[in-house]
Formats: structure tokens, C-alpha cells, sequence
């Protein structure tokens, strides 16, 4: 039997879970009202964008492409267009490395591209060797496919996240062997980090590994500094193996060894 102070049951006789339950449906009720009010919004003709202004003409990327990538990319109007997703499918572009979006009253928006500067052709060991892979003027490595009339590019190649590293003693080397104006045609670097170039020439330098006691810039200093010597006297050249710490072997069709300046020079018979 129920006793007579017993308390009504059932959800009706809760003022506080209904309450709860009030403000909840409340709560869901205006993010829907406001989801379908944005929605509604952004397909009304209401401050429609009508252009897009590029900053400057870009020399790399075709206009076309941009224009393709505008009419997907841009949805809303001049206040709901989403700046940040629209930037990132014009970053994805071949040749953009960076692209900046504003807004321009009343119906326009700003976009400013930075492109990619190619200074080297990349190549990774096991890789494709025509992947269309470049280095641009900051060391990155991108992929995009150059004009046909694009100069001869100096190739690049070693482990994943070696390319900064490469490029940088690229321009070293460059600078080194300016005075006998040979400059690197491909650098590789091994999984080991020994060093090889290839100049302009053909002929091959085996530097091995940068070592304190016997640095790749000593190497090829000598290699310089004999570089007239091997070309008038030794015949033609294929690769110079700058590993020795006080000379370098040559091979190819050649018809002597030369030491290094100061030592007595051994010939083949």
C-alpha cells in the first residue's frame, strides 16, 4: 500500500529535470535555427563576390589553373567565404609555395601568390628519376614539371630531408670551382653521407666523407688547384678520387697519377 506522504512520481512531477530539458531544447533549437540561417545565407544573392584580384601576374603557375581552382574553392559570399580552406586549394597548385587571401569591398577577393623559384632537380635514391621532383630557392623540395624551354638545372641527390644541406654546399662548391669555371652538374650524397660530383665537364670527383681533420673543401681546393695540370697532361678524365689525404687518383684514358703540388708525381707504365 502507498503510504500518504509518498511523493507523485513520473518525469511531469520533476520541475528541475524538466527545467534541464527546457534549456537543452532550447539550446539545439537555436544551433539549428542558426546553421539553417547561415546555410540560407550564403546561397542568397546577398554581397555576392564577383572577382577575384591577383597581385601580381605569375610567371610559373597558368591562369587557367587558378580560375579552375577559384570555382570550386570559393563558396559564400563576401562575409561567410572561408578565407583559410579557400587559401589552401590555391597553396595546392603546382608551382605555389605560399598563396595570401583577403577580402576586397564589396565583392572581391585579394590573392597574392608566391611561386616557387626552381634552382635544382631532385632525385631520390630508389626514386623515379623523371618524378618531376625540384628544389626550390629555400632548399623544399616540390614537385611540378618544367617548362621545355626551362635552362638545364643542376641535379640533387640524398636522404630524405637532405636537400637545404645539398643546396647549400652547392653554392659552395660553385664558388670554389668559379676559378677554373666548371661549376656542379649533380651532387649526390650517400645513405653513408659520402660525397660525389659531377662537374660540368664529366669529369666525376669522389670526395668521400667531411671529416675535421680532412674536410671536403680541402679535397677540393687540390683538386683545383691541379685541375690545368690534369687537363693539359693527363688525357681525358672520367673520375678524380679525392679520398687520399695527400693526392687523388685519376681514371679514364689517362697516362699518369699526379700527386698532390709538392710531391714527386708517379706515372703508369
Amino acid at each position: 500500500m502507498l503510504s500518504q506522504n509518498a511523493e507523485p512520481g513520473g518525469l511531469w512531477h520533476q520541475p528541475a529535470l524538466l527545467n534541464l530539458l527546457a534549456d537543452l531544447l532550447t539550446v539545439l533549437a537555436v544551433a539549428a535555427l542558426a546553421w539553417s540561417a547561415l546555410a540560407a545565407l550564403q546561397r542568397l544573392p546577398v554581397f555576392p563576390l564577383r572577382e577575384l584580384i591577383l597581385t601580381q601576374m605569375p610567371r610559373q603557375v597558368p591562369l587557367d589553373q587558378i580560375e579552375h581552382a577559384a570555382r570550386g574553392a570559393v563558396v559564400g559570399n563576401f562575409f561567410t567565404v572561408d578565407l583559410d580552406a579557400t587559401r589552401s586549394v590555391f597553396e595546392k597548385l603546382p608551382w605555389v609555395r605560399k598563396a595570401t587571401l583577403r577580402r576586397q569591398w564589396p565583392d572581391g577577393l585579394m590573392l597574392a601568390i608566391e611561386e616557387h623559384e626552381a634552382i635544382a632537380r631532385w632525385h631520390r635514391p630508389g626514386g623515379a628519376s623523371d618524378d618531376n621532383s625540384l628544389v626550390n630557392s629555400h632548399g623544399e623540395v616540390f614537385v611540378a614539371e618544367l617548362p621545355a624551354d626551362a635552362p638545364p638545372l643542376p641535379r640533387l641527390s640524398g636522404p630524405e630531408g637532405s636537400a637545404p644541406e645539398l643546396l647549400r654546399r652547392r653554392n659552395d662548391f660553385d664558388t670554389m670551382l668559379a676559378g677554373i669555371d666548371r661549376h656542379v652538374a649533380t651532387i649526390t650524397l650517400s645513405p653513408r653521407l659520402a660525397w660525389r660530383l659531377k662537374l660540368d665537364d664529366g669529369i666525376a670527383l669522389e670526395l668521400g666523407r667531411d671529416q675535421d681533420n680532412h674536410p671536403l673543401a680541402e679535397r677540393l681546393e687540390r683538386f683545383v688547384a691541379s685541375y690545368s695540370t690534369v687537363k693539359e697532361r693527363v688525357g681525358t678524365v672520367s673520375v678524380a678520387d679525392m679520398r687520399y689525404p695527400n693526392g687523388f687518383a685519376l681514371s679514364g684514358n689517362v697516362h699518369a697519377v699526379l700527386a698532390a703540388p709538392g710531391k714527386k708525381q708517379e706515372r703508369r707504365t
